[in-house]
């Protein structure tokens, strides 16, 4: 069964389970990069099961929600309740072929984001943290809210990265 809108929000925020979300964004990129590192590109560009993300995959996402959270962020903090467009994943992944991207060019380009998105939240004084966004399906997310997904979407995401890789070292062991 399909997740909901707002089960996938509660789902998200409930990763970061109280922690700063700010050092958990702040973090991502060096604990993905760990997870890759030694790793050979068939290990991450084999897909876990059908229909299901393969680690390079994993990465080029982050990479490229990145470019959205950029927007988003900048859309918000400039115009209080300015209109914010949602965008198809999987349509992204399929037109710029997430499925083969080279992983590290894309954990370079993430963390070069990350790092640029990082600079700009700490940069603006913290009562635009109460500006908005109308998000076309989750509605108003002000830039608070947006940088608690943002982190629960990174653990998400490096939870999905753990679990394959030790699928991968469960299915190597068990030969």
């Amino acid at each position: 069964m399909q997740e909901t809108v707002q089960q996938y929000t509660q789902r998200l925020l409930s990763y970061a389970g109280g922690k700063d979300p700010l050092r958990l964004q702040q973090a991502a990129p060096k604990k993905l990069a760990a997870m890759l590192k030694g790793k050979n590109r068939k290990q991450m560009t084999r897909r876990p099961a059908p229909g299901k993300w393969s680690i390079a995959e994993i990465v080029a996402h982050l990479a490229d929600s990145e470019i959205a959270i950029a927007w988003r962020l900048r859309q918000i903090l400039s115009t209080n309740t300015v209109p914010i467009q949602a965008y198809d994943q999987d349509s992204w992944a399929k037109t710029f072929s997430y499925a083969r991207r080279d992983p590290r060019t894309s954990l370079v380009i993430f963390t070069t984001l990350r790092e640029a998105n990082m600079a700009l939240l700490k940069s603006v004084p913290r009562k635009l943290w109460d500006n908005y966004g109308i998000h076309q399906e989750r509605g108003h997310e002000s830039v608070s809210h947006v940088v608690q997904m943002v982190a629960g979407h990174d653990l998400n995401h490096l939870q999905q990265v753990e679990s394959i890789l030790k699928e991968k070292r469960r299915r190597a062991t068990a030969k």
